[in-house]
């Protein structure tokens, strides 16, 4: 152990600051630590604080953009559900609009299949008369030859004038009516 001479204390035996058992260490670990305090904290404990608070402040902005993102998609999606509604009921309107001019472009056509139907009929009922009305002119004038040959074999002269065939015509057409 070294003699300090210097240190009454010490040649006595009492405290020793320079002996590191103790109270020696205690008094120098703290004065060591008071020491280096001031450039821990300017060296190293003054860029961590800063890097905390920048590191919390960037996580504040990000959960703030987020919730602003999400707010945005809400309104986004409300947006979308809001249109989309609204091509539901174009869609449904014009799916309205299209069953109604089916509708009645159907009664047109049925309408027009109907009176081209009827002008049909009438021109075979027409057609019909006509044909009736010649079978008719034929079956007379057939008639009116086998009466005036049948006259002229009763007769026995000859009859076929223009008068006797009026006559004649005037009989059958007489006799149908």
């Amino acid at each position: 152990m070294i003699q300090l001479t210097a240190f009454p204390l010490l040649a006595e035996g009492g405290f020793n600051p320079f002996e590191l058992t103790f109270a020696g260490g205690a008094l120098w670990t703290w004065a060591i630590f008071l020491l280096a305090l001031w450039p821990i904290w300017t060296m190293v404990m003054g860029p961590v604080t800063r890097a905390l608070l920048e590191r919390d402040e960037l996580a504040k902005r990000a959960i703030t953009q987020a919730e602003k993102a999400s707010a945005d998609a809400e309104a986004a999606r409300a947006e979308v559900e809001v249109r989309l509604g609204e091509a539901r009921v174009e869609a449904q309107k014009l799916l309205t609009q299209a069953r109604e001019r089916a509708e009645t472009r159907e009664r047109e056509l049925v309408d027009a299949a109907k009176a081209e139907a009827t002008a049909l009929l009438e021109n075979a009922r027409s057609q019909i008369r006509a044909e009736q009305d010649k079978a008719i002119a034929a079956i007379r004038s057939e008639v009116v030859e086998l009466s005036l040959s049948a006259a002229s074999k009763v007769l026995e002269r000859n009859v076929g004038s223009d008068d006797d065939r009026r006559m004649v015509t005037e009989l059958v057409g007489g006799a149908s009516q």
